[in-house]
């Protein structure tokens, strides 16, 4: 056995820890990391610009930050999160061809190596993060581990491979409509999303009010203590979430009380699949026999058949706005050959969105958002519900199609469906490794808090890891 076998399937947590006594030197950890990519990335593609030259010089400086993750391999989503001098596309292939470089760390990637993590490789990311599938037309597919026919999800799909796969313990995710939660259930991994303003999107990133960044990850823990190296706001930040009562890592393990909890396996607005179903219903019966009140209901406006088309007006004119910022980083504008369909009916469709419409949209989603904080004020502390509504897709479900572009936004819905509200709402929620389908496939079940509550997810997630672990559950790799 050599160190990268030895080290494929410990968290974060464990890895530093190895530095931390002296066992293994950064450059160790760095170089089993480095040779597990080498192995499965040409099957998977998860890692499209690999940083291994400047990721062994970084393990081996004596500027290596003495932080809580110091030595400890990571990846970066390609997406938004800038690692100053490297490859930066957010999957966009006129970025790609034109290889742009970041001119700087954007904040978060700052914290990130201020904590001691170690960039190995940048992740594969839909265009713009626009779908739960990661098949950009820059890269290519990525592949689930689990099954290399199925897609590892999106849009942070190149990150949750990374980390299913054993390439490294936990990797840098973001989520605008479930783009940490989706991809976490179809790998099998800890998904959390982030309260809104939680952890800092500074310096370029626009605060439109659906995304954030933080992780996925093989164990609460590491979760937990990540979140603990990155939150709080930056400079100018619109939005900043409540301060925790205490660290993080201390919630984990800590009794969560008797907490009362609503099931929502299924919705008049997307058929679920029976595995998922089962996996909710599962999840529900753990509950109770762990002491908490659970009870089949849920905020009635998740039923609300205008969510969608609120959403929708959002996320077309995050696109409008994400392309302007390529447009910027070109300088140059953006042409039909350079992004995919999608992108460009969502581009154009923004444009003719008038103040009127803008505004009407942001208040419905604001009176949508108080709709359903009512229902945690009414005294419920948490909802489960599927993370997706279907097991993983295949790839090339949701296939580019010239003459019918909004094709895969059809199709997505019902992977998205019970992940993207919460990205309105603003509030924290995180997906669990809970079970597998007859195929072996990952489920995942989500749980959600309110605004500000990472807390609480992370103590009832930690008394559900205790309970049913999911250290042991690997994919078979090259």
């Amino acid at each position: 056995m050599t160190l990268a076998d030895d080290t494929r399937w410990l968290d974060a947590t464990d890895q530093a820890q190895l530095v931390r006594s002296g066992e293994v030197h950064p450059t160790e950890l760095v170089a089993a990391a480095i040779e597990r990519i080498e192995a499965a990335n040409p099957v998977l593609n998860a890692v499209v610009t690999p940083l291994f030259e400047t990721a062994l010089a970084a393990a081996a400086s004596p500027d290596l930050p003495d932080g809580p993750f110091r030595g400890v391999p990571f990846t970066l989503k390609d997406l938004w999160a800038m690692s100053e001098g490297d490859r930066f596309t957010n999957g966009i292939r006129a970025l790609a061809e034109a290889d742009f470089r970041a001119p700087c760390d954007t904040t978060l990637v700052a914290r990130y190596r201020r904590a001691g993590l170690v960039f190995v490789g940048r992740t594969n990311t839909p265009e713009l993060g626009l779908l739960p599938t990661t098949e950009p037309l820059a890269f290519g597919p990525t592949r689930n581990p689990w099954s290399l026919q199925h897609s590892p999800g999106g849009s942070s799909g190149g990150a949750a491979a990374s980390v299913a796969s054993g390439m490294v313990p936990a990797a840098h995710a973001s989520d605008g409509g479930g783009s940490i939660r989706i991809p976490a259930s179809a790998c099998g991994l800890v998904g959390l999303k982030v309260s809104q303003g939680r952890i800092s999107l500074g310096p370029f990133r626009q605060e439109t009010g659906l995304g954030v960044e933080h992780v996925v990850a093989r164990s609460v823990r590491d979760s937990a203590a990540l979140l603990d190296a990155t939150h709080g706001p930056g400079v100018g930040d619109l939005v900043v979430a409540p301060a925790p009562a205490r660290p993080y890592i201390q919630e984990v393990g800590a009794d969560p009380g008797r907490l009362r909890i609503g099931i929502m396996s299924a919705s008049a607005r997307v058929e679920v699949a029976p595995a998922c179903r089962a996996a909710v219903e599962r999840l529900g019966a753990l509950l109770e026999t762990l002491g908490h009140h659970v009870e089949t209901t849920h905020p009635p406006a998740l039923e609300d058949p205008e969510l969608p088309a609120q959403f929708g007006a959002l996320w077309a004119i995050n696109t409008r706005s994400g392309v302007k910022a390529a447009e910027q980083w070109l300088g140059r504008p953006v042409v039909p050959g350079d992004i995919e369909p999608l992108t460009w009916t969502l581009f154009e469709r923004a444009a003719a969105v008038t103040a009127d419409e803008y505004v009407a949209a942001v208040a419905a989603t604001a009176a949508y958002r108080r709709r359903v904080h009512q229902w945690w004020a009414d005294g419920w502390d948490v909802l489960v519900t599927p993370t997706m509504a279907a097991t993983p897709a295949l790839l090339g479900e949701m296939a580019q199609n010239p003459q019918r572009p909004l094709a895969p936004f059809a199709v997505s819905a019902k992977y998205a469906a019970f992940t993207s509200p919460w990205n309105v709402t603003g509030q924290p929620a995180i997906s669990l490794p809970i079970a597998h389908d007859d195929a072996g496939l990952p489920v995942g079940v989500q749980l959600v808090a309110a605004y500000g509550g990472e807390d609480v997810l992370i103590r009832i997630a930690a008394q559900i890891e205790a309970a049913l672990p999911w250290h042991d559950r690997h994919p078979t790799l090259p």
